[in-house]
């Protein structure tokens, strides 16, 4: 069951964001029975959604039988603590969703660490009020990943393991620097924007790659680097990067760092926008968000607009690129472009 809060903010319109969370559910492998949405000036501080609403969310559960409640509101433990004294399900919230649909994308080493690092984080800061839905879980969302075979232990182990993560992790990002200095002939042009935007699907059209493609939230984890022809003898590398998503949460980011260096070295950013998604805009906002937070809002960047095959109206922004990345209409006149970009 799906439960979130609407505080009717105009910058935050709910209903892609609940959309966005169905999504982000079904690619965890949950079967979404029932959205409930408590309309209210201000989230409640003790329950969330009020005491009245929580015992209909109570009933609601008993009667579809529900055995999660997810909630998209970002969820304290004591409200946590509070709601599953009234409702009989263990509730998680969409930043463990979220790290949940990570945890089973991830398929190298590198992400499978990543992942955990954040696992053990975002639970480090959630400890107080957590072990009761931890418990009572057993398996499924909110407990699924490389580090989550013990689910309750304290916070002295949780940061001895963070420690250890923390040195492999910077093994990598060492490795990965040695990588990026020995094949830094070629430029590098890396793929970002909003999960889902078909940023994969645009590398293998423009690199004749065969990259994992998958119609859900954060198919790509791990980043795939391809060589990529411009034009004469000219040839770029070209990196497809993990999607952004509205409110990322900062565990993942921090855990991610190795990986968003690419990101830091690259010649320029192509952000991938989804022309297919009437929440383009907001998608956009949320990716640029992302970019400044990283340091990278003065990179060169070319903005780019897939799955214009199947827009009932493609947007139209000046200095952007129309193209299909199933069709390949407008893959010549991106790669021109990007020839053009890297001078």
């Amino acid at each position: 069951m799906l439960v979130a809060v609407d505080t009717a903010d105009p910058g935050r319109p709910l209903q892609p964001e609940l959309d966005e969370l169905r999504s982000l559910a079904q690619a965890a492998g949950a079967a979404v029975l029932a959205e409930i949405v408590q309309r209210r000036a201000r989230v409640d501080p003790a329950t969330l959604v009020g005491t009245g609403k929580a015992r209909e969310i109570a009933d609601c559960v008993t009667q579809l039988a529900a055995d999660l409640v997810i909630v998209l509101n970002e969820l304290r433990p004591r409200q946590r603590r509070q709601l599953e004294k009234i409702v009989p399900a263990p509730i998680v919230d969409r930043t463990m969703v979220i790290l949940d649909v990570f945890a089973r994308h991830a398929r190298s080493r590198e992400g499978q660490l990543q992942v955990e690092l954040a696992q053990l984080r975002h639970r480090q800061s959630n400890l107080i009020g957590i072990g009761v839905d931890l418990s009572r879980l057993g398996g499924g969302i909110g407990t699924r990943g490389p580090g989550e075979t013990k689910l309750e232990v304290d916070r002295r182990r949780i940061g001895q393991r963070i420690s250890v993560l923390h040195r492999q992790l910077e093994h990598v990002r060492t490795q990965r620097s040695n990588r990026r200095r020995s094949d830094g002939r070629e430029p590098l042009i890396a793929l970002v924007g909003y999960t889902n935007a078909g940023k994969s699907s645009l590398l293998n059209r423009l690199t004749r790659a065969d990259a994992l493609v998958a119609d859900q939230p954060f198919a790509t984890l791990d980043p795939t680097v391809r060589r990529l022809w411009l034009k004469d003898r000219r040839y770029a590398r070209l990196a497809d990067t993990v999607g952004f998503i509205t409110d990322l949460p900062q565990d993942l980011i921090a855990a991610f760092r190795a990986t968003l260096e690419e990101l830091d070295a690259a010649d320029l950013l192509v952000h991938i926008a989804d022309a297919a998604n009437p929440d383009w805009p907001r998608q956009m906002a949320a990716v640029s968000a992302m970019l400044h937070d990283l340091q990278l809002a003065s990179k060169p960047l070319l903005v780019v607009f897939n799955k214009c095959d199947v827009a009932s109206s493609a947007p139209d922004l000046p200095r952007s690129l129309r193209v299909s990345a199933k069709t390949g209409e407008g893959v010549g006149a991106l790669r021109n472009a990007l020839a053009a970009a890297l001078g």
